[in-house]
């Protein structure tokens, strides 16, 4: 339909409307089939569930610990398995004991997950992130250095971490699992490059 003026004299033309269908309704209810009933659970009350119940804060050390060998440079990862069984590659951390520094923590972490005894050179920041544990809401904050490796043996390491392996800086930008870690191995590359 155009919207040409009516010509002198006449009414307008009249609009068509169109008609609606009507969708089938659940027997003895006027509430469409497919939608949820107004008594189910909408996305606000999910929402406030959500909101009450606790969280909790977690601060844990780690450290980016590396060598050099020749013009390479290489990182530890260390690996463990997720819930669903999942082999995962990531930097050695841990929680921060009562008393015990960020650096003292970080140091302690590495050499009970990699085996590796290393020194801390620098702050890389840390990293913030959510987690579900048993309905509780866990906000972490990792605080990470970089650490050169200065002796060790993974085979003295604690049985927390399948397996502990030295790749390429480059290598394990890439297979790190976490995109957190991965930004902190970024961090270090700047620093060791």
């Amino acid at each position: 339909m155009t919207d040409e003026p009516a010509p002198e004299g006449q009414p307008p033309p009249k609009k068509r409307r169109r008609r609606r269908r009507r969708r089938p309704t659940v027997a003895g209810s006027q509430q469409p089939v497919g939608e949820p009933s107004k008594r189910s659970s909408s996305k606000k009350s999910s929402r406030s569930r959500r909101s009450t119940s606790p969280v909790q804060r977690e601060v844990s050390a780690g450290g980016v610990v590396y060598r050099r060998a020749g013009e390479e440079i290489e990182v530890v990862l260390a690996s463990r398995r997720t819930r669903r069984g999942d082999l995962a590659w990531g930097l050695a951390k841990g929680g921060i004991e009562p008393g015990e520094s960020h650096e003292d923590a970080a140091v302690r972490e590495v050499m009970e997950e990699t085996g590796y005894i290393a020194e801390i050179e620098a702050s890389l920041g840390d990293t913030r992130y959510f987690y579900v544990w048993e309905d509780a809401r866990i906000r972490k904050t990792v605080h990470f250095f970089l650490m050169r490796c200065t002796g060790g043996d993974p085979a003295d390491r604690d049985d927390e971490m399948e397996e502990v392996r030295w790749f390429p800086l480059d290598r394990a930008l890439k297979r790190a699992a976490y995109r957190g870690e991965r930004e902190v191995l970024g961090r270090a590359a700047e620093l060791l490059r």
